[in-house]
């Protein structure tokens, strides 16, 4: 039998397309084994797919002043060094990472015992993280084509992002049940990414009592952000974190507010719907949700509004411009020929181990 280890975490963005993977890798007969960090979210997420599980020590890189940088590096190298007693012990055919800092000391550790790597880039331009490990791969995957002129040209596959297939089935009438929603209004999802968005939430409830003449409200406020006060209003369901409803609730929204993380707007890609997308300023990141959302704005995908530039005016105005034009984005997004990426990294893999 085949081997595999997956690698990645951090954030949701770093474990789902892993997830998205699974299924092909399992009808290829591969033993799957998955290396994160020891309380990362991927290992949650991980186990509940009933795959065995390594935890590893794991330090962040950062670009700024911090004290940690001067004990991040030790966690780093003990990482290392656990990841290449690992990878000994499972002897995999190959390596797949999804980047995030836990990934580094696995596919550099791959690299030392001569494992092959294949990486998967998310954003439009290589996060820290990916830009030490590409050297010790033999292949890095991309979601846009502007990607490719960042990467070593015999190593560069673009190859869109890993969907997972039960978001492509679910079922809008389980979603309207599980929030307790009537009536005919549109439905508005908004998903301020796992860890949630302070900005986007305090925007859309205050602007609560106007929305709800015009919408249902599904609210993905990430974890401990759940307002209690807002617990009984009609028509708007808040959740710290869905998983098993999401495709449900995919299926039932008319709009998606969302981040711009790479991930999260190539399921809205896949799923055809029309969404405002705010990313994530650049002076709480490197700019690489900005750089997402403007590709798929001038792809006609998206509407975009600039974090600095959200208030309820801009919020209202951008809703307003989405319903008037849904068969517009709908149609351009159907038109954007994605790629199977599944089948695609598959291949890869193949090839390779």
């Amino acid at each position: 039998m085949k081997k595999i280890v997956l690698t990645g975490g951090g954030t949701a963005g770093h474990v789902t397309p892993n997830i998205a993977l699974l299924p092909c890798l399992k009808e290829a007969s591969y033993d799957i084994r998955y290396i994160g960090s020891y309380r990362g979210m991927e290992k949650e997420l991980i186990e509940a797919e009933h795959i065995p599980y390594y935890g590893i020590s794991s330090g962040k890189l950062r670009r700024y002043l911090d004290l940690k940088n001067l004990s991040d590096p030790f966690q780093v190298i003990k990482g290392f060094a656990q990841a290449v007693r690992l990878l000994r012990r499972l002897r995999p055919n190959i390596v797949f990472s999804k980047g995030g800092f836990v990934s580094v000391p696995v596919v550099l550790a791959a690299k030392f015992c001569k494992i092959p790597v294949i990486i998967h880039e998310s954003d439009l331009t290589p996060g820290l993280a990916n830009k030490i490990a590409i050297p010790a791969a033999k292949k890095v995957c991309c979601n846009f084509p502007e990607t490719l002129k960042y990467l070593p040209k015999e190593k560069a596959v673009l190859t869109g992002s890993p969907i997972r297939k039960e978001l492509l089935s679910g079922n809008p009438e389980y979603a309207r049940d599980y929030c307790h929603f009537h009536g005919q209004k549109p439905v508005l999802l908004i998903i301020g990414g796992s860890s949630g968005s302070k900005i986007i939430n305090d925007t859309v409830r205050a602007q609560l009592p106007a929305l709800l003449e015009e919408f249902q409200i599904i609210h993905l406020c990430g974890r401990g952000n759940l307002d209690n006060s807002l617990m009984k209003t009609a028509g708007y369901a808040q959740f710290e974190y869905i998983s098993q409803q999401l495709k449900d609730m995919f299926a039932l929204a008319d709009i998606v507010i969302s981040r711009a993380g790479a991930n999260a707007i190539c399921e809205l890609l896949a799923l055809r719907k029309p969404n405002i997308l705010i990313p994530l300023s650049a002076k709480a990141s490197r700019g690489d949700q900005i750089l997402n959302a403007k590709s798929f704005e001038k792809q006609g995908f998206s509407y975009v509004i600039e974090e600095e530039n959200l208030n309820g005016q801009t919020l209202h105005d951008a809703l307003r411009s989405v319903l008037l034009q849904k068969k517009t984005y709908i149609s351009a997004m159907a038109a954007s020929g994605q790629m199977d990426s599944i089948r695609t990294i598959l291949g890869l893999i193949e090839e390779l181990a």
